[in-house]
C-alpha cells in the first residue's frame, strides 16, 4: 500500500505541476505587460496581454487591458481604416470581458472607450450607434463603481461631443433614442471635474477640460488647466502627445 500510495501521490503531483507552472507563466506575463505599460511601450504591452489570453482566454484583467490598449494604440494608426480595425478589436475584447463579468466597472469602461473612439471617426448610423453605446456603458461603469475616474471622463466626453452635434446628427440621435438625450457643455465640465477629483494625475482630462472651458468662452480658465497639465509628470505613453497638443492649444487660447 505504501508503494501504491507513493505512486498515486507522484502522479497527482505530476498532474498538478503543469497547472502551477501555467499560473506562474500567466503571472509573469501580466507583470511583464504592466512593466511595458509603465515604460510607455503600449504596443509591446498589448502583445503580452494577448499572450496571456492564449493561455487563459477568460482572464478578465487581460481582456480589459487588451481592449483598452487597442483603443490607445489605435488612436496613433496612420489611416482611418487602420484605426477602425483597432477600435473594432477593442470592442471585441470588451465584449468578451463583459461576457466574463457584466458587472465589472472596468469592462464597461473599456467598451465605452472603444465605442467613443469609434464614434469620433465614424459617420451616419455607425456614429449614432457608437454614441448611444458610449452613454450606456459609461453610465453603467459609474453605477458599478462611483470612484471610476475613467467612467466619468468618458461620460464627460459624451456630453462634450453630443452637445456640439450638427442639426442632421442631432436628428439621427433623436431617431436612435426616440428622443433627443440631454447633453450639455455644463455636464461635460461637471463630469470632467469629477474625474479630476478622483484622479488628479490623469493628463488627458486637463486637455479636455481646457477645450470645454474654451468652448464656454472662458479662455483664462482653459489656459490655467493647460498650464497645470504641462507642469505635471508623464504617467502613461499618451501623455507626451497630450502635452504637445496642450502647448498648441495654449498658443491658440492666448
Amino acid at each position: 500500500m505504501g508503494k501504491i500510495g507513493s505512486t498515486i501521490g507522484l502522479m497527482l503531483f505530476l498532474l498538478i505541476l503543469p497547472f502551477e507552472n501555467n499560473a506562474q507563466d500567466i503571472n509573469t506575463l501580466l507583470k511583464d505587460a504592466q512593466q511595458l505599460e509603465n515604460a510607455f511601450k503600449e504596443p509591446e504591452a498589448l502583445q503580452k496581454y494577448l499572450d496571456v489570453l492564449r493561455y487563459q482566454p477568460n482572464n478578465l484583467t487581460a481582456l480589459i487591458k487588451t481592449s483598452e490598449l487597442y483603443s490607445v494604440v489605435g488612436k496613433h494608426q496612420g489611416t482611418k481604416e487602420k484605426q477602425k480595425e483597432y477600435y473594432r478589436n477593442a470592442r471585441v475584447y470588451a465584449q468578451k470581458a463583459l461576457q466574463v463579468n457584466a458587472n465589472s466597472s472596468d469592462a464597461n469602461v473599456v467598451m465605452a472607450l472603444a465605442m467613443g473612439r469609434m464614434a469620433l471617426i465614424s459617420s451616419g448610423d455607425e456614429k449614432i450607434k457608437a454614441i448611444k453605446d458610449v452613454k450606456t456603458y459609461s453610465e453603467k461603469s459609474i453605477q458599478l463603481d462611483p470612484n471610476n475616474f475613467k467612467g466619468y471622463h468618458v461620460l464627460a466626453k459624451w456630453h462634450y461631443e453630443v452637445s456640439d452635434l450638427n442639426s442632421v446628427e442631432k436628428w439621427l440621435v433623436k431617431v436612435a433614442y426616440e428622443a433627443l438625450p440631454k447633453a450639455s457643455l455644463e455636464d461635460a465640465i461637471k463630469y470632467f471635474e469629477k474625474s479630476r477629483q478622483l484622479n488628479p494625475s490623469f493628463l488627458l482630462n486637463y486637455l479636455e477640460l481646457a477645450k470645454a472651458w474654451h468652448r464656454k468662452g472662458n479662455d483664462k480658465k482653459a489656459r490655467d488647466f493647460l498650464e497645470i497639465m504641462l507642469k505635471m509628470p508623464n504617467k502613461i505613453g499618451e501623455d507626451a502627445s497630450i502635452k504637445a497638443k496642450g502647448k498648441k492649444l495654449l498658443e491658440e487660447y492666448k
